[in-house]
């Protein structure tokens, strides 16, 4: 405490001051003298014995700092009185509070990353093997012109699976990163509809399925219309693929004074209950999903809709159907 250069002038200026007082009194009596050197001398050392339990409290934050630096959020250090210290202890429970949630979430990020990397690997895996042995057997120059044509075309499709599902990943990461930034323009519901059935028209006419629009020109809401469609054609795909041959998609939009909504159903073998809780959930495969299902597509959905402030539900019967509810919440002023 001496060594610190603050307290040291401190002490000088209060010696100056009792000396002078001393001095002073002296010239009144002796025994003024003497009350001057008492008074002076139990203020300074009431003013060192102050400064010296200072130092040891701060020397205790210290070392509160020093073991929350090394991973230790476990430390209440908070107390209800007033004064400064008291407001630093609390402060610095603050910052452990805050610091112990970063960790979580930090760890929680870096569990979900790896579960990521496996589920990525895991889908990529299938492909890749199914390629390299077709790759192989193209090697072959007695291959019959049928076959090898047979695995040209599966190449071809396994590529072409490997392209989409890397495609979505980048995608999915840029949401999740935060670095997509969204228009908001005045989108035409009818127009997205009709932009996003466009990829899935083909799907649609080979199954012979039925499209039903319905819907006010007027309907729009605020939002990314590439992106918008993006999430659609995504819920459209799921419903093209689970309603049977000759089955029916309705797509019905209408607003209020709080949101517009589009509905997307299907007549097809619906979702199996226990598998609805979790089908926004990145990779994850229902009972009732197709055997080159990945389960990214719904999930990208999710996220897009979520992030334009929009929400998504979904109901659904076996063998009945599925309902897809969009909002899109209006701002209010």
């Amino acid at each position: 405490m001496l060594r610190n250069r603050e307290i040291q002038i401190l002490i000088l200026i209060m010696f100056t001051i009792s000396l002078v007082a001393i001095v002073g009194a002296t010239f009144i009596s002796s025994i003024a003298a003497v009350l001057v050197f008492i008074t002076s001398a139990l203020l300074v050392g009431c003013s060192l014995f102050f400064t010296r339990w200072r130092y040891r409290e701060i020397a205790k934050l210290s070392g509160y700092l020093r073991q929350i630096t090394s991973g230790n959020y476990s430390l209440d250090v908070r107390d209800n009185h007033e004064g400064e210290l008291s407001i630093l202890r609390n402060d610095i429970y603050k910052v452990t509070l805050m610091l112990s949630e970063q960790g979580s979430q930090l760890r929680k990020d870096k569990i979900q990353l790896t579960d990521a990397i496996s589920d990525i690997s895991h889908q990529l895996k299938t492909p890749l093997t199914s390629m390299m042995v077709m790759a192989d057997l193209l090697s072959d120059p007695e291959l019959p012109l049928a076959k090898r044509t047979e695995f040209t075309n599966n190449i071809r499709i396994q590529l072409e699976r490997i392209d989409w599902l890397v495609s979505s990943l980048l995608k999915l990461s840029k949401i999740d990163a935060g670095t997509v930034q969204f228009k908001k323009d005045q989108i035409s519901v009818e127009k997205l509809v009709q932009k996003a059935l466009q990829p899935v028209l083909i799907p649609i006419d080979i199954k012979e399925q039925t499209v039903s629009i319905k819907g006010k020109d007027s309907v729009s809401f605020v939002g990314d219309l590439n992106w918008t469609a993006e999430a659609m054609i995504n819920i459209l795909k799921n419903c093209v693929e689970h309603t049977r041959v000759g089955g029916i998609i309705t797509i019905n939009f209408s607003e209020n004074a709080l949101f517009a909504e589009i509905i997307i159903a299907d007549n097809g073998k619906g979702i199996a209950k226990e598998d609805l809780p979790y089908i926004f959930k990145r990779f994850y495969k229902g009972k009732n999903a197709s055997e080159g299902s990945i389960g990214i597509g719904l999930a990208m959905a999710h996220s897009i809709i979520s992030s334009q402030s929009g929400d998504i539900e979904v109901k659904s019967d076996s063998e009945k159907g599925t309902e897809f509810r969009i909002k899109f919440y209006k701002q209010v002023i």
